[in-house]
Formats: C-alpha cells, sequence, structure tokens
C-alpha cells in the first residue's frame, strides 16, 4: 500500500507573476505551452574542479559570502520557468544564513506559489530539502518519503482533475542501484493510471537505465535530452533528467551552461496534448486527491 502524506504546511506566495501564460479552467495554461527547469544547486555551493570537493566542503556546514550571489544567479534563471524542481537546497540553517533558500529563490525568480520538502533534518546544522516553485496552481501536492535511508523525497503535483490530469513528480533518488530501484518502483506505483506524466530530477542514473532497466520501464517514458550535466565544469554523465510521456509533446530541451553548483540545469518547453495543434482535448472530471497548496 502506497504511504500518503497531507501536506499539513504548503507555502504560497502571492506575488506579481512575470513570464506566465493566461491559464484557462483547469489552471493549466491556454496555449499549452509549459516551461520546465530541474536543478541540483548544491545549496549554493560554486564547485568547479574536483578538488573543491575537500577544499570547499567546509560549506556544507558553515556559511559563505559567496552563496548569496550564487542565488541571485540562479534566481535570474528560474524567471523563465513556469515549473522548477530543485534538489539539494537547504531549508534554513548556519551554513545558509539561517535563509530557506527554496523561499528565497521563489522571491528572486518571482513564483507565487513554493514549496519546500525537508528530507533530512539536522536541527540548525543542516535542513536538507528538495523544493518546487510554480506559477501554476496545482490541484494536488503529495510530499512522499521514498524508501531506503532517510534523506530522499518526491514531491508529487497534479494539475487539473481526472486520469487524464497532467502529474509532475520532482524527485532526488539514490545513488545505490538497489535502493534506486526500490524507490523508482514506488513512483510507478504512484503514477498508476495516469496519462500525461512529467518525470524530473536528479536521477543519479543514465537514461537508458531509467527507461529500460528500472520498475519505469512499462511506461513508453522519453528522455529528449542526451547531453552530460555531471560535473558541471566538464561534464561526461547525463545524471539529471526531464522524462516525459509520449503524449506530451516536446518544443525543446536544453542542458545550461550555469555551472554554479556540480551539476548543469536542465530546461524543457513542452505542449499539452489539449493546446491548439496538439494531441486531443482533455478529460479532467475525477476529484483532485491529497491537498491544495
Amino acid at each position: 500500500m502506497l504511504r500518503r502524506w497531507r501536506v499539513e504546511r504548503a507555502a504560497g506566495l502571492r506575488l506579481p507573476q512575470v513570464n506566465s501564460h493566461c491559464l484557462d479552467s483547469s489552471g493549466l495554461p491556454a496555449d499549452g505551452l509549459l516551461r520546465l527547469l530541474s536543478f541540483n544547486i548544491q545549496v549554493g555551493i560554486s564547485t568547479e574542479r574536483y578538488r573543491h570537493y575537500l577544499t570547499r566542503g567546509w560549506q556544507h556546514l558553515l556559511p559563505h559570502p559567496g552563496r548569496n550571489g550564487n542565488l541571485q544567479r540562479i534566481g535570474e534563471l528560474l524567471a523563465d520557468y513556469d515549473l522548477v524542481a530543485l534538489q539539494e537546497v537547504d531549508g534554513g540553517s548556519l551554513r545558509s544564513g539561517f535563509i530557506n533558500q527554496v523561499e528565497q529563490l521563489a522571491l528572486l525568480g518571482r513564483f507565487p506559489y513554493w514549496y519546500q520538502q525537508l528530507n533530512r533534518n539536522l536541527g540548525h546544522l543542516a535542513q536538507h530539502s528538495n523544493g518546487v516553485l510554480a506559477r501554476l496552481h496545482p490541484r494536488v501536492l503529495e510530499d512522499h518519503p521514498l524508501p531506503g535511508p532517510r534523506g530522499r523525497g518526491a514531491i508529487l503535483l497534479r494539475f487539473g482533475e481526472g486520469p487524464d490530469a497532467l502529474v509532475v513528480v520532482m524527485m532526488h533518488l539514490a545513488l545505490g542501484p538497489r535502493t534506486r530501484t526500490r524507490q523508482l518502483a514506488y513512483i510507478r506505483e504512484l503514477l498508476e493510471g495516469c496519462r500525461h506524466v512529467v518525470l524530473m530530477g536528479d536521477m543519479n542514473t543514465h537514461a537508458v537505465d531509467l527507461l529500460e532497466n528500472s520498475p519505469l520501464r512499462d511506461l513508453g517514458l522519453l528522455a529528449p535530452q542526451v547531453q552530460a550535466t555531471f560535473p558541471s565544469w566538464q561534464p561526461q554523465r547525463c545524471l539529471d533528467h526531464i522524462l516525459l510521456s509520449p503524449e506530451l509533446i516536446l518544443e525543446r530541451v536544453r542542458v545550461l551552461p550555469l555551472p554554479i553548483s556540480d551539476h548543469l540545469p536542465v530546461a524543457v518547453e513542452i505542449r499539452l496534448p489539449h493546446a491548439p495543434g496538439g494531441a486531443q482535448p482533455p478529460m479532467l472530471n475525477t476529484p483532485p486527491r491529497g491537498s491544495d497548496l
């Protein structure tokens, strides 16, 4: 049986929206175009060489003035997107100057809605988190700790209602293949009966493993991105992904040359099937589950 958590604290910033679309009655863009970004920001630490894992490792525990400048640069980047998945974000501890980085990036990018998923609470030392920033108001938000050792989680968002709603799952998966398989099996169960799906995040493995050798293999997902994302200064491995169900129409995919973190951000533009020129109209009739932002 799936574990489901009702979100008791979901914070929304009511800020003026910029670069956003007109919404239809389902809360999705009327033109069907969605701009998505996934970024593992490594709590704002700038890593440019392997040796920096050692020489700058103290920044995982203590504050550093350069972190704020990095957040400013990331915030400027995010302003062009509708839905953003963040991994390795600090929720407000000593190392971040007690600044909730999810909230700060929502302010910088002028997102009206944000949510922090706290996955490992080390008190004042660290608040290891995932985050979501949105210009659209989801009907449902579900917070899912993933199987395995504590510290990994997924956030499920549902836009619209019923089996043809758009379901977006943001995640940060484990390094070990066995634990990662358990986590993907859990996520696959979450997606049972979902037709239009986006999976995005730091998945710590290559697309072929996700699409052909994991519990996701029967979904027919597409991995449009082929460029490597890690390490950011000399990318060799494609670990960060935005996976799409086949009825979602790909307009553009990019790996952005922003070497702040040790990962590069991945950006995708998609058009929903009910949009002008899309495949078919939506069927949104079933009441939502979970809780609202």
